[in-house]
Protein backbone atom coordinates (compact mmCIF):
# COMPACT_ATOMS: atom_id res chain seq x y z
CA UNK A 1 0.00 0.00 0.00
CA UNK A 2 2.68 2.21 0.79
CA UNK A 3 4.48 1.35 -2.35
CA UNK A 4 1.37 1.99 -4.47
CA UNK A 5 1.09 5.85 -2.19
CA UNK A 6 4.75 6.37 -3.17
CA UNK A 7 4.12 5.48 -6.92
CA UNK A 8 0.75 7.98 -7.02
CA UNK A 9 2.72 10.70 -5.21
CA UNK A 10 5.88 10.66 -7.90
CA UNK A 11 2.94 10.40 -10.71
CA UNK A 12 1.60 13.33 -9.87
CA UNK A 13 5.13 15.11 -8.94
CA UNK A 14 5.60 14.07 -12.81
CA UNK A 15 2.35 15.83 -13.78
CA UNK A 16 2.76 18.93 -12.38
CA UNK A 17 6.22 19.22 -13.43
CA UNK A 18 5.45 18.41 -16.88
CA UNK A 19 2.56 21.35 -16.36
CA UNK A 20 4.51 23.82 -15.29
CA UNK A 21 7.39 23.31 -17.85
CA UNK A 22 4.86 23.33 -20.83
CA UNK A 23 2.91 26.33 -19.60
CA UNK A 24 6.25 28.08 -19.36
CA UNK A 25 7.02 27.00 -22.72
CA UNK A 26 3.84 28.32 -24.06
CA UNK A 27 4.34 31.61 -22.59
CA UNK A 28 7.53 32.48 -24.10
CA UNK A 29 7.49 30.82 -27.30
CA UNK A 30 7.36 33.18 -30.44
CA UNK A 31 4.51 32.77 -33.23
CA UNK A 32 6.27 30.65 -35.30
CA UNK A 33 6.32 27.91 -36.85
CA UNK A 34 7.39 25.09 -34.81
CA UNK A 35 11.21 24.19 -34.27
CA UNK A 36 12.26 20.86 -34.39
CA UNK A 37 15.04 20.12 -31.92
CA UNK A 38 18.27 19.46 -32.90
CA UNK A 39 19.96 15.97 -32.54
CA UNK A 40 21.67 14.75 -29.65
CA UNK A 41 25.17 14.84 -29.91
CA UNK A 42 27.32 11.77 -30.83
CA UNK A 43 29.82 10.44 -27.65
CA UNK A 44 33.08 12.43 -28.72
CA UNK A 45 31.29 15.19 -30.33
CA UNK A 46 32.17 18.80 -28.46
CA UNK A 47 28.79 20.32 -26.72
CA UNK A 48 27.89 22.70 -29.25
CA UNK A 49 28.28 26.66 -28.65
CA UNK A 50 25.34 28.80 -27.54
CA UNK A 51 23.74 30.52 -30.16
CA UNK A 52 24.82 34.15 -30.52
CA UNK A 53 22.32 36.58 -29.18
CA UNK A 54 20.51 38.32 -32.35
CA UNK A 55 22.04 40.87 -33.52
CA UNK A 56 20.29 45.19 -32.60
CA UNK A 57 17.35 45.75 -35.79
CA UNK A 58 18.94 48.55 -37.77
CA UNK A 59 17.41 51.69 -37.92
CA UNK A 60 15.45 52.57 -40.81
CA UNK A 61 16.75 55.60 -42.11
CA UNK A 62 15.04 58.83 -42.36
CA UNK A 63 12.77 59.74 -45.30
CA UNK A 64 15.08 62.78 -46.12
CA UNK A 65 18.12 61.19 -45.50
CA UNK A 66 20.88 60.90 -48.09
CA UNK A 67 21.54 57.47 -48.96
CA UNK A 68 24.71 55.27 -49.40
CA UNK A 69 24.58 55.14 -53.21
CA UNK A 70 27.75 53.44 -53.89
CA UNK A 71 26.60 50.45 -51.79
CA UNK A 72 24.48 49.69 -54.96
CA UNK A 73 27.65 49.75 -56.88
CA UNK A 74 26.41 52.02 -59.95
CA UNK A 75 28.32 51.71 -63.03
CA UNK A 76 31.29 54.05 -63.39
CA UNK A 77 30.97 56.58 -66.10
CA UNK A 78 33.91 54.77 -67.98
CA UNK A 79 32.20 51.75 -67.87
CA UNK A 80 29.01 52.85 -69.26
CA UNK A 81 31.35 54.84 -71.92
CA UNK A 82 32.33 51.19 -73.52
CA UNK A 83 29.03 50.10 -74.01
CA UNK A 84 26.04 47.79 -72.71
CA UNK A 85 25.44 45.11 -75.05
CA UNK A 86 23.38 42.93 -72.50
CA UNK A 87 21.30 45.57 -70.65
CA UNK A 88 23.04 45.32 -67.48
CA UNK A 89 23.92 48.51 -66.75
CA UNK A 90 21.49 50.78 -68.02
CA UNK A 91 18.56 51.71 -65.52
CA UNK A 92 20.45 51.69 -61.73
CA UNK A 93 20.26 53.99 -58.76
CA UNK A 94 22.36 56.51 -61.06
CA UNK A 95 18.59 57.17 -62.88
CA UNK A 96 16.69 58.04 -59.93
CA UNK A 97 16.33 61.96 -59.82
CA UNK A 98 17.15 63.59 -56.48
CA UNK A 99 14.45 66.27 -55.75
CA UNK A 100 17.56 68.07 -54.08
CA UNK A 101 20.60 67.79 -55.81
CA UNK A 102 22.89 69.22 -52.55
CA UNK A 103 21.45 67.00 -50.32
CA UNK A 104 21.58 63.85 -52.38
CA UNK A 105 19.65 61.13 -53.25
CA UNK A 106 17.03 60.01 -50.23
CA UNK A 107 14.47 57.27 -49.49
CA UNK A 108 11.67 59.41 -50.35
CA UNK A 109 13.48 60.26 -53.85
CA UNK A 110 13.62 56.58 -54.36
CA UNK A 111 9.63 55.91 -53.11
CA UNK A 112 8.71 58.28 -54.87
CA UNK A 113 10.34 57.11 -58.29
CA UNK A 114 8.51 53.82 -57.25
CA UNK A 115 5.17 55.42 -57.29
CA UNK A 116 6.28 57.83 -60.28
CA UNK A 117 6.73 54.74 -62.76
CA UNK A 118 4.10 53.01 -62.12
CA UNK A 119 1.86 55.89 -62.83
CA UNK A 120 3.85 55.94 -65.49
CA UNK A 121 3.75 52.72 -66.96
CA UNK A 122 -0.38 53.14 -66.98
CA UNK A 123 -0.12 56.94 -68.39
CA UNK A 124 2.11 55.04 -71.63
CA UNK A 125 -0.53 51.88 -72.05
CA UNK A 126 -3.46 54.00 -71.83
CA UNK A 127 -2.24 56.87 -74.63
CA UNK A 128 -0.60 53.75 -76.87
CA UNK A 129 -4.35 51.38 -76.26
CA UNK A 130 -5.69 54.97 -77.42
CA UNK A 131 -3.89 55.71 -80.44
CA UNK A 132 -4.99 52.04 -81.29
CA UNK A 133 -8.30 52.98 -81.47
CA UNK A 134 -8.17 56.23 -82.61
CA UNK A 135 -6.96 54.19 -85.83
CA UNK A 136 -10.35 52.00 -85.58
CA UNK A 137 -11.47 55.13 -87.80
CA UNK A 138 -9.55 54.06 -90.93
CA UNK A 139 -11.08 50.68 -90.36
CA UNK A 140 -14.57 52.26 -89.95
CA UNK A 141 -13.92 54.19 -93.11
CA UNK A 142 -13.05 51.25 -95.13
CA UNK A 143 -15.92 49.30 -94.32
CA UNK A 144 -18.52 51.83 -94.84
CA UNK A 145 -17.22 52.80 -98.10
CA UNK A 146 -16.72 49.83 -99.67
CA UNK A 147 -20.45 48.37 -98.57
CA UNK A 148 -21.78 51.51 -100.19
CA UNK A 149 -21.75 52.16 -103.84
CA UNK A 150 -18.95 54.23 -105.80
CA UNK A 151 -21.15 57.20 -106.17
CA UNK A 152 -20.86 57.80 -103.07
CA UNK A 153 -17.22 57.32 -101.98
CA UNK A 154 -16.01 60.33 -101.31
CA UNK A 155 -19.01 61.55 -99.45
CA UNK A 156 -18.79 58.11 -97.38
CA UNK A 157 -15.70 58.43 -96.52
CA UNK A 158 -15.29 62.27 -95.92
CA UNK A 159 -18.10 61.29 -93.11
CA UNK A 160 -15.71 59.19 -91.42
CA UNK A 161 -12.97 61.46 -92.19
CA UNK A 162 -15.08 64.76 -90.42
CA UNK A 163 -16.58 63.08 -87.51
CA UNK A 164 -13.54 62.60 -85.96
CA UNK A 165 -13.29 66.60 -85.83
CA UNK A 166 -16.47 67.02 -85.60
CA UNK A 167 -16.72 64.87 -82.58
CA UNK A 168 -13.65 66.07 -81.01
CA UNK A 169 -14.39 69.51 -80.79
CA UNK A 170 -17.57 68.96 -78.88
CA UNK A 171 -16.17 66.68 -76.87
CA UNK A 172 -13.25 69.29 -75.61
CA UNK A 173 -15.88 72.11 -74.83
CA UNK A 174 -17.88 70.17 -72.90
CA UNK A 175 -18.66 66.39 -73.57
CA UNK A 176 -15.64 65.13 -71.37
CA UNK A 177 -16.91 67.44 -68.05
CA UNK A 178 -20.43 65.96 -68.50
CA UNK A 179 -18.73 62.45 -68.90
CA UNK A 180 -16.28 62.37 -66.42
CA UNK A 181 -16.68 65.55 -64.15
CA UNK A 182 -17.27 63.91 -61.61
CA UNK A 183 -16.04 60.48 -60.75
CA UNK A 184 -12.73 61.43 -59.19
CA UNK A 185 -10.64 59.94 -57.94
CA UNK A 186 -9.49 58.06 -61.17
CA UNK A 187 -6.67 55.44 -58.76
CA UNK A 188 -5.02 54.44 -61.85
CA UNK A 189 -3.97 56.94 -63.64
CA UNK A 190 -2.68 59.15 -60.61
CA UNK A 191 -6.42 60.25 -58.98
CA UNK A 192 -7.65 63.33 -61.44
CA UNK A 193 -8.99 64.30 -57.84
CA UNK A 194 -10.09 67.80 -59.57
CA UNK A 195 -12.71 65.41 -61.73
CA UNK A 196 -15.04 65.69 -58.63
CA UNK A 197 -18.07 67.22 -59.40
CA UNK A 198 -21.06 65.56 -60.08
CA UNK A 199 -25.15 66.55 -60.37
CA UNK A 200 -26.97 64.75 -58.65
CA UNK A 201 -31.21 64.28 -57.17
CA UNK A 202 -32.57 62.15 -54.61
CA UNK A 203 -35.16 59.89 -55.03
CA UNK A 204 -36.68 57.34 -52.29
CA UNK A 205 -33.60 58.32 -49.85
CA UNK A 206 -31.35 57.02 -52.76
CA UNK A 207 -28.46 59.95 -54.49
CA UNK A 208 -28.77 59.38 -58.35
CA UNK A 209 -25.68 60.61 -60.66
CA UNK A 210 -26.95 62.28 -63.41
CA UNK A 211 -23.68 64.29 -65.24
CA UNK A 212 -20.27 65.72 -64.09
CA UNK A 213 -20.26 69.71 -63.69
CA UNK A 214 -16.29 69.98 -63.71
CA UNK A 215 -13.87 69.50 -66.67
CA UNK A 216 -15.00 72.00 -69.63
CA UNK A 217 -12.58 73.10 -71.55
CA UNK A 218 -10.30 70.90 -70.38
CA UNK A 219 -9.45 73.81 -67.88
CA UNK A 220 -12.24 74.30 -65.75
CA UNK A 221 -12.42 72.28 -61.98
CA UNK A 222 -8.78 71.11 -62.21
CA UNK A 223 -9.07 69.45 -65.72
CA UNK A 224 -5.78 71.10 -66.63
CA UNK A 225 -3.78 67.63 -65.42
CA UNK A 226 -1.63 65.30 -66.87
CA UNK A 227 -3.99 62.58 -65.72
CA UNK A 228 -6.63 64.18 -66.94
CA UNK A 229 -5.46 64.59 -70.31
CA UNK A 230 -4.38 60.56 -70.98
CA UNK A 231 -8.14 60.35 -69.54
CA UNK A 232 -9.52 62.61 -72.17
CA UNK A 233 -7.59 61.13 -75.39
CA UNK A 234 -8.70 57.85 -74.34
CA UNK A 235 -12.47 58.74 -73.29
CA UNK A 236 -12.28 60.54 -76.41
CA UNK A 237 -11.96 58.14 -78.93
CA UNK A 238 -14.35 55.70 -77.51
CA UNK A 239 -16.89 58.55 -77.97
CA UNK A 240 -15.82 59.13 -81.77
CA UNK A 241 -16.43 55.24 -82.24
CA UNK A 242 -20.19 55.62 -81.23
CA UNK A 243 -20.60 58.68 -83.82
CA UNK A 244 -18.83 56.23 -86.81
CA UNK A 245 -21.60 53.88 -86.31
CA UNK A 246 -24.12 56.25 -87.18
CA UNK A 247 -22.74 57.60 -90.16
CA UNK A 248 -22.85 53.74 -91.66
CA UNK A 249 -26.71 53.50 -91.02
CA UNK A 250 -27.50 56.47 -92.58
CA UNK A 251 -24.80 56.57 -95.94
CA UNK A 252 -25.53 57.66 -99.37
CA UNK A 253 -28.75 59.71 -98.21
CA UNK A 254 -27.60 61.82 -95.29
CA UNK A 255 -27.24 65.26 -96.26
CA UNK A 256 -23.87 66.70 -94.87
CA UNK A 257 -24.77 69.83 -92.89
CA UNK A 258 -27.24 67.40 -91.18
CA UNK A 259 -24.80 64.76 -90.41
CA UNK A 260 -22.19 67.60 -89.05
CA UNK A 261 -25.22 69.53 -86.37
CA UNK A 262 -25.90 65.42 -85.85
CA UNK A 263 -22.17 64.80 -84.73
CA UNK A 264 -21.91 68.03 -82.80
CA UNK A 265 -24.72 67.26 -80.52
CA UNK A 266 -24.04 63.52 -80.11
CA UNK A 267 -20.36 64.02 -78.98
CA UNK A 268 -21.38 67.23 -76.53
CA UNK A 269 -24.61 65.18 -74.89
CA UNK A 270 -26.07 62.36 -75.70
CA UNK A 271 -23.28 59.78 -75.82
CA UNK A 272 -21.79 61.34 -72.69
CA UNK A 273 -24.93 61.32 -70.55
CA UNK A 274 -24.70 57.18 -70.66
CA UNK A 275 -21.42 57.22 -70.46
CA UNK A 276 -21.43 59.20 -67.00
CA UNK A 277 -24.25 56.92 -66.12
CA UNK A 278 -21.91 54.22 -66.68
CA UNK A 279 -18.66 54.96 -65.96
CA UNK A 280 -18.48 58.31 -64.78
CA UNK A 281 -19.79 57.72 -61.37
CA UNK A 282 -23.78 57.76 -62.51
CA UNK A 283 -26.72 56.27 -61.38
CA UNK A 284 -26.18 52.84 -63.13
CA UNK A 285 -23.04 52.92 -61.93
CA UNK A 286 -24.58 53.32 -58.20
CA UNK A 287 -27.18 50.41 -58.68
CA UNK A 288 -24.82 47.95 -56.64
CA UNK A 289 -24.28 50.29 -53.70
CA UNK A 290 -27.78 51.69 -53.54
CA UNK A 291 -29.88 48.63 -54.68
CA UNK A 292 -27.72 45.56 -53.62
CA UNK A 293 -27.93 44.82 -57.68
CA UNK A 294 -24.52 42.90 -58.27
CA UNK A 295 -21.44 45.33 -58.90
CA UNK A 296 -23.86 47.70 -60.45
CA UNK A 297 -24.03 48.38 -64.33
CA UNK A 298 -20.81 46.86 -65.25
CA UNK A 299 -19.46 47.66 -68.73
CA UNK A 300 -15.43 46.67 -69.30
CA UNK A 301 -15.32 48.32 -72.49
CA UNK A 302 -18.12 49.49 -74.31
CA UNK A 303 -20.53 47.22 -75.84
CA UNK A 304 -23.14 49.07 -74.20
CA UNK A 305 -21.64 52.76 -73.94
CA UNK A 306 -20.27 52.67 -77.27
CA UNK A 307 -21.52 50.41 -79.42
CA UNK A 308 -25.29 50.34 -78.28
CA UNK A 309 -25.41 54.03 -78.46
CA UNK A 310 -24.34 54.34 -81.54
CA UNK A 311 -26.48 51.51 -82.95
CA UNK A 312 -29.50 53.24 -81.03
CA UNK A 313 -28.48 56.32 -82.40
CA UNK A 314 -28.25 54.57 -85.71
CA UNK A 315 -32.02 53.15 -85.64
CA UNK A 316 -33.41 56.71 -84.71
CA UNK A 317 -31.51 58.27 -87.71
CA UNK A 318 -32.35 55.67 -90.06
CA UNK A 319 -35.94 55.78 -89.16
CA UNK A 320 -36.23 59.05 -89.74
CA UNK A 321 -34.44 59.64 -92.71
CA UNK A 322 -36.00 57.10 -94.57
CA UNK A 323 -34.62 53.65 -96.91
CA UNK A 324 -32.86 54.42 -99.90
CA UNK A 325 -34.44 55.41 -103.25
CA UNK A 326 -35.30 51.43 -104.78
CA UNK A 327 -34.33 49.57 -101.66
CA UNK A 328 -38.14 48.59 -101.28
CA UNK A 329 -40.59 47.36 -104.24
CA UNK A 330 -44.33 48.86 -103.76
CA UNK A 331 -45.23 45.47 -102.23
CA UNK A 332 -41.89 46.01 -99.61
CA UNK A 333 -39.88 43.92 -100.57
CA UNK A 334 -36.18 44.71 -100.37
CA UNK A 335 -34.02 44.78 -103.42
CA UNK A 336 -29.97 43.90 -102.57
CA UNK A 337 -28.36 47.15 -103.26
CA UNK A 338 -24.21 45.59 -102.75
CA UNK A 339 -21.26 47.98 -102.12
CA UNK A 340 -18.75 48.40 -105.00
CA UNK A 341 -15.41 46.73 -103.08
CA UNK A 342 -15.77 43.95 -100.89
CA UNK A 343 -11.49 43.78 -100.63
CA UNK A 344 -11.80 47.77 -99.06
CA UNK A 345 -14.50 45.93 -96.52
CA UNK A 346 -12.53 43.06 -95.61
CA UNK A 347 -9.21 45.32 -94.87
CA UNK A 348 -11.10 47.31 -92.91
CA UNK A 349 -12.50 44.49 -90.57
CA UNK A 350 -9.12 44.07 -90.33
CA UNK A 351 -7.66 47.26 -89.40
CA UNK A 352 -10.61 47.09 -86.67
CA UNK A 353 -9.69 44.03 -85.55
CA UNK A 354 -6.19 44.92 -84.78
CA UNK A 355 -7.53 48.43 -83.21
CA UNK A 356 -10.07 46.21 -80.67
CA UNK A 357 -6.53 45.11 -78.72
CA UNK A 358 -6.38 48.98 -77.92
CA UNK A 359 -9.87 49.10 -77.10
CA UNK A 360 -10.89 46.24 -74.74
CA UNK A 361 -7.46 45.90 -72.81
CA UNK A 362 -6.93 49.72 -72.86
CA UNK A 363 -10.11 49.92 -70.84
CA UNK A 364 -7.72 48.49 -67.51
CA UNK A 365 -6.81 52.17 -67.39
CA UNK A 366 -3.16 50.18 -66.36
CA UNK A 367 -0.93 47.95 -66.95
CA UNK A 368 0.41 47.99 -63.50
CA UNK A 369 -1.43 47.44 -60.34
CA UNK A 370 -5.13 47.09 -59.36
CA UNK A 371 -5.31 43.36 -61.25
CA UNK A 372 -3.99 45.20 -64.70
CA UNK A 373 -2.44 42.14 -65.38
CA UNK A 374 -5.52 40.48 -66.47
CA UNK A 375 -4.50 42.56 -70.02
CA UNK A 376 -3.44 39.44 -71.36
CA UNK A 377 -6.68 37.55 -70.69
CA UNK A 378 -8.44 40.02 -72.09
CA UNK A 379 -6.49 40.45 -75.37
CA UNK A 380 -7.30 36.87 -76.13
CA UNK A 381 -11.19 37.05 -75.08
CA UNK A 382 -11.25 39.71 -77.81
CA UNK A 383 -8.98 37.27 -80.10
CA UNK A 384 -11.85 34.65 -79.47
CA UNK A 385 -14.93 36.29 -80.05
CA UNK A 386 -13.87 38.06 -83.24
CA UNK A 387 -12.94 34.76 -84.87
CA UNK A 388 -15.86 32.61 -83.15
CA UNK A 389 -18.08 35.52 -84.36
CA UNK A 390 -17.18 35.08 -88.07
CA UNK A 391 -17.47 31.55 -87.49
CA UNK A 392 -21.38 31.87 -86.49
CA UNK A 393 -22.13 34.24 -89.46
CA UNK A 394 -20.31 31.88 -91.86
CA UNK A 395 -21.94 29.23 -91.00
CA UNK A 396 -25.67 30.85 -90.73
CA UNK A 397 -25.68 32.26 -94.07
CA UNK A 398 -23.90 28.85 -96.12
CA UNK A 399 -26.22 26.77 -94.36
CA UNK A 400 -29.29 29.07 -95.29
CA UNK A 401 -28.49 30.41 -98.33
CA UNK A 402 -25.80 27.95 -99.67
CA UNK A 403 -22.68 30.33 -100.06
CA UNK A 404 -20.54 31.30 -97.43
CA UNK A 405 -21.08 35.65 -97.69
CA UNK A 406 -18.29 37.95 -97.37
CA UNK A 407 -19.53 40.95 -96.54
CA UNK A 408 -21.80 38.93 -93.25
CA UNK A 409 -18.52 37.29 -92.48
CA UNK A 410 -16.98 40.72 -91.81
CA UNK A 411 -19.83 41.92 -89.71
CA UNK A 412 -19.83 38.18 -87.77
CA UNK A 413 -15.66 39.50 -86.96
CA UNK A 414 -17.58 42.79 -85.51
CA UNK A 415 -20.41 41.78 -83.94
CA UNK A 416 -18.19 39.41 -81.95
CA UNK A 417 -15.80 42.07 -80.82
CA UNK A 418 -18.48 44.36 -80.46
CA UNK A 419 -20.19 41.37 -78.12
CA UNK A 420 -17.35 40.82 -76.12
CA UNK A 421 -16.45 44.10 -75.23
CA UNK A 422 -18.39 44.71 -71.92
CA UNK A 423 -17.53 41.03 -70.37
CA UNK A 424 -14.00 40.84 -72.13
CA UNK A 425 -12.77 41.65 -68.79
CA UNK A 426 -14.57 39.26 -66.22
CA UNK A 427 -15.17 36.29 -68.11
CA UNK A 428 -12.86 33.17 -69.05
CA UNK A 429 -11.84 32.15 -72.96
CA UNK A 430 -15.00 29.60 -73.16
CA UNK A 431 -17.27 32.36 -71.93
CA UNK A 432 -15.75 34.46 -74.36
CA UNK A 433 -15.91 32.16 -77.42
CA UNK A 434 -19.75 31.23 -76.91
CA UNK A 435 -20.45 35.00 -76.36
CA UNK A 436 -18.73 35.71 -79.87
CA UNK A 437 -20.53 32.74 -81.93
CA UNK A 438 -23.77 33.84 -80.44
CA UNK A 439 -22.96 37.38 -81.64
CA UNK A 440 -22.16 36.47 -85.18
CA UNK A 441 -25.65 34.02 -85.90
CA UNK A 442 -27.69 37.30 -83.89
CA UNK A 443 -26.13 39.71 -86.84
CA UNK A 444 -27.48 37.60 -89.43
CA UNK A 445 -30.72 37.03 -87.76
CA UNK A 446 -31.03 40.96 -86.92
CA UNK A 447 -29.93 42.01 -90.65
CA UNK A 448 -32.58 40.65 -91.98
CA UNK A 449 -35.36 41.28 -89.02
CA UNK A 450 -34.37 45.19 -89.26
CA UNK A 451 -34.60 45.17 -92.95
CA UNK A 452 -37.34 42.50 -94.16
CA UNK A 453 -39.60 43.16 -90.47
CA UNK A 454 -39.29 46.70 -89.40
CA UNK A 455 -38.39 48.15 -92.97
CA UNK A 456 -35.20 50.34 -91.84
CA UNK A 457 -32.47 50.64 -94.59
CA UNK A 458 -29.07 50.33 -93.20
CA UNK A 459 -26.80 49.80 -95.73
CA UNK A 460 -23.90 48.31 -94.09
CA UNK A 461 -25.75 46.79 -91.31
CA UNK A 462 -24.47 49.35 -88.24
CA UNK A 463 -27.69 48.73 -86.36
CA UNK A 464 -27.21 45.06 -86.27
CA UNK A 465 -23.55 44.97 -85.53
CA UNK A 466 -23.24 47.59 -82.83
CA UNK A 467 -27.17 48.02 -81.82
CA UNK A 468 -27.90 44.27 -81.30
CA UNK A 469 -24.70 42.88 -80.43
CA UNK A 470 -24.08 45.93 -77.91
CA UNK A 471 -27.58 44.73 -76.40
CA UNK A 472 -26.08 41.30 -76.20
CA UNK A 473 -22.79 42.07 -74.88
CA UNK A 474 -24.00 44.15 -72.30
CA UNK A 475 -26.63 40.90 -71.26
CA UNK A 476 -23.82 38.45 -71.55
CA UNK A 477 -21.78 40.16 -68.42
CA UNK A 478 -25.02 39.28 -66.47
CA UNK A 479 -24.97 35.64 -67.69
CA UNK A 480 -20.81 34.55 -67.78
CA UNK A 481 -18.92 36.93 -65.49
CA UNK A 482 -17.24 34.23 -63.37
CA UNK A 483 -15.73 36.28 -60.43
CA UNK A 484 -12.23 35.77 -61.08
CA UNK A 485 -11.28 39.45 -62.37
CA UNK A 486 -10.19 41.63 -59.23
CA UNK A 487 -9.35 45.03 -60.46
CA UNK A 488 -8.49 46.55 -56.96
CA UNK A 489 -10.75 44.16 -54.56
CA UNK A 490 -13.80 45.88 -55.66
CA UNK A 491 -16.37 47.00 -58.71
CA UNK A 492 -18.00 50.22 -58.75
CA UNK A 493 -17.78 50.53 -54.95
CA UNK A 494 -18.62 47.15 -54.19
CA UNK A 495 -16.22 44.82 -52.84
CA UNK A 496 -15.37 41.40 -54.66
CA UNK A 497 -15.35 40.74 -58.39
CA UNK A 498 -18.11 40.58 -60.67
CA UNK A 499 -19.78 37.60 -60.86
CA UNK A 500 -22.96 36.48 -63.42
CA UNK A 501 -26.17 34.41 -63.05
CA UNK A 502 -24.17 31.46 -64.62
CA UNK A 503 -21.48 32.01 -61.10
CA UNK A 504 -24.43 32.74 -58.47
CA UNK A 505 -25.06 36.48 -58.59
CA UNK A 506 -28.74 36.97 -60.36
CA UNK A 507 -28.06 40.26 -59.04
CA UNK A 508 -26.04 41.20 -61.79
CA UNK A 509 -27.97 40.07 -64.72
CA UNK A 510 -30.75 42.31 -63.10
CA UNK A 511 -28.39 45.30 -63.03
CA UNK A 512 -27.25 44.82 -66.89
CA UNK A 513 -30.69 44.50 -68.09
CA UNK A 514 -31.28 47.80 -66.11
CA UNK A 515 -28.72 49.24 -68.64
CA UNK A 516 -30.44 47.70 -71.72
CA UNK A 517 -33.74 49.47 -70.83
CA UNK A 518 -32.00 52.77 -70.55
CA UNK A 519 -30.32 52.29 -73.82
CA UNK A 520 -33.54 51.18 -75.39
CA UNK A 521 -35.70 53.55 -73.54
CA UNK A 522 -33.76 56.47 -72.89
CA UNK A 523 -31.03 56.90 -75.21
CA UNK A 524 -33.45 55.69 -78.69
CA UNK A 525 -36.09 58.11 -77.50
CA UNK A 526 -33.73 60.96 -76.70
CA UNK A 527 -31.65 60.76 -80.16
CA UNK A 528 -34.83 60.55 -82.15
CA UNK A 529 -36.13 63.94 -80.80
CA UNK A 530 -32.46 65.35 -81.46
CA UNK A 531 -32.73 64.20 -85.02
CA UNK A 532 -36.25 64.94 -85.66
CA UNK A 533 -35.91 68.58 -84.53
CA UNK A 534 -32.43 68.92 -86.58
CA UNK A 535 -34.34 67.39 -89.57
CA UNK A 536 -37.18 69.96 -89.01
CA UNK A 537 -34.75 72.80 -89.28
CA UNK A 538 -32.34 71.77 -91.60
CA UNK A 539 -33.41 68.46 -93.25
CA UNK A 540 -31.76 65.41 -93.10
CA UNK A 541 -32.14 64.06 -96.30
CA UNK A 542 -30.54 64.77 -99.99
CA UNK A 543 -33.00 65.57 -102.67
CA UNK A 544 -34.01 62.74 -104.36
CA UNK A 545 -32.06 63.44 -108.02
CA UNK A 546 -28.86 64.35 -105.80
CA UNK A 547 -29.24 60.90 -104.21
CA UNK A 548 -29.77 58.99 -107.67
CA UNK A 549 -26.88 61.22 -109.33
CA UNK A 550 -24.81 60.21 -106.04
CA UNK A 551 -23.44 62.28 -103.45
CA UNK A 552 -20.22 63.13 -104.36
CA UNK A 553 -20.72 65.71 -107.19
CA UNK A 554 -23.69 67.75 -105.10
CA UNK A 555 -22.83 67.47 -101.31
CA UNK A 556 -18.67 67.39 -102.20
CA UNK A 557 -17.88 68.68 -104.97
CA UNK A 558 -15.51 65.65 -106.53
CA UNK A 559 -15.96 62.20 -107.46
CA UNK A 560 -14.12 59.61 -105.22
CA UNK A 561 -12.86 57.78 -108.22
CA UNK A 562 -13.06 60.27 -110.86
CA UNK A 563 -11.07 58.23 -113.97
CA UNK A 564 -14.04 55.56 -113.58
CA UNK A 565 -17.46 56.05 -115.70
CA UNK A 566 -19.60 55.01 -113.41
CA UNK A 567 -23.04 53.31 -114.61
CA UNK A 568 -25.74 55.79 -114.35
CA UNK A 569 -28.95 55.33 -111.99
CA UNK A 570 -31.49 54.67 -113.73
CA UNK A 571 -34.85 55.68 -112.95
CA UNK A 572 -36.42 54.22 -109.65
CA UNK A 573 -39.72 52.35 -111.40
CA UNK A 574 -37.69 49.45 -112.83
CA UNK A 575 -35.92 48.68 -109.23
CA UNK A 576 -39.63 49.49 -107.41
CA UNK A 577 -42.02 47.79 -109.35
CA UNK A 578 -40.66 44.53 -108.45
CA UNK A 579 -43.32 41.38 -106.91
Amino acid sequence: MKMWDRRTRYLWMAAAILLVCGLTAFAQAPAAAPQTAPPAPTPGTPPAQAAPAPAATPAVPAMDAPLDIKAAAPPSTDDLAKGDPGGTKTGTVSDVVASDTKKGLTLADTVNQVGQNRIAINFVWTLITGFLVMFMQAGFALVETGLCRAKNANHTMMMNFMVYGFGLFAFWVCGFAIQMGGGAPYSTLGGINGLNSEYTITLFGKTFGLWGTHGFFMTHGGAYDVGAMVMFLFQMVFMDTALTIVTGAAAERWKYVAFAVSSVFMGALTYPLYANWAWGGGWLSQLGTQFGLGHGYADFAGSGVVHAVGGMTALALSMIIGPRIGKYTRNGKANAMPGHDIVIVLTGCFILAFGWFGFNPGSTLAASGNGALRIGSIAVNTMLAGCTGSFGAILYMWMRYGKPDASMAGNGLLAGLVAITAPSGFVSTVGAAIIGFVAGVLVCVSVEFIERVLKVDDPVGAISVHGTNGLWGVISVGLFADGTSNYGGSWNGVNGNVTGLFYGDPGQLVAQLMGVGTLVGFVFTFSYVANWIIDAVIGQRVPAKDELAGLDIPEMGALGYPEFVLKPEGEAEPAMAGD
